[in-house]
């Protein structure tokens, strides 16, 4: 993932994030990424805002220093190493306050909006794609697979982009969410989601096709 990290905030803007056609390849600065997200939380990008989300909002604090944490990971090693502990360090403290544990090495894309978020847990190398929203208590995370001679492979979920994904929703192994599926509070995912389907219960089973997908204020994304 391409990350430059030059600070610019944005005054007037409606997040639009350059990115290719690949939802796993998203392409983005810091600046537009972390606009983005901003926007998710009220429609509205400013500086103002983005100081009032930092001092309020607990939980894009952690989605920010995760941005910040990614930024920093590229280039000098003082950029790299010195400042990229700093970041690391308010990013552990940021998720500790909000009680989620999200790596900030997890491939997530902009305008990524967590509600609540008590007790979520997301996998470091799970892949989550652009708009998408995750309520408390969900996990996205890592499925075992163990062989008759005992080797261990180990799968990691797709989140497509303009996902919802409910309260303490469960998503493991290596599946593929598609783009504008629902997943219903409590839903344990263990198989592939048709894109635009809303699932249910445990096990998931998909009560709807065709659905709209449920992103509320939604960044603007430039193929």
């Amino acid at each position: 993932m391409d990350s430059v990290f030059h600070w610019k905030p944005a005054l007037s803007c409606r997040g639009t994030i350059i990115r290719d056609a690949t939802m796993t390849n998203v392409k983005f600065n810091f600046s537009k990424t972390v606009s983005a997200d901003l926007i998710r939380l009220d429609g509205r990008c400013s500086l103002g805002c983005f100081i009032r989300s930092i001092c309020l909002v607990r939980t894009f604090r952690p989605v920010f220093t995760m941005r910040l944490c990614r930024a920093l990971n590229q280039g000098s090693w003082v950029r790299r190493k010195a400042l990229g502990t700093v970041a690391r360090i308010f990013h552990r403290i940021a998720t500790n306050a909000a009680a989620m544990d999200l790596p900030w090495e997890t491939n997530v894309g902009p305008g990524f909006c967590i509600t609540h978020g008590w007790g979520v847990v997301i996998s470091p190398r799970a892949t989550i794609g652009a708009n998408c929203t995750v309520m408390h208590g969900v996990t996205i995370g890592a499925k075992d697979n163990i062989g008759q001679n005992g080797e261990r492979t180990t799968e990691y979920p797709v989140i497509e982009d303009e996902v919802f994904i409910g309260p303490h929703a469960v998503i493991v192994g290596g599946i593929r969410v598609g783009r504008g599926a629902r997943i219903a509070a409590g839903t344990i995912v263990t198989n592939d989601v048709p894109s635009h389907a809303i699932v249910v219960g445990n096990p998931m089973r998909v009560i709807r096709e065709h659905a709209e997908p449920d992103v509320m204020h939604p960044a603007r994304i430039e193929l």
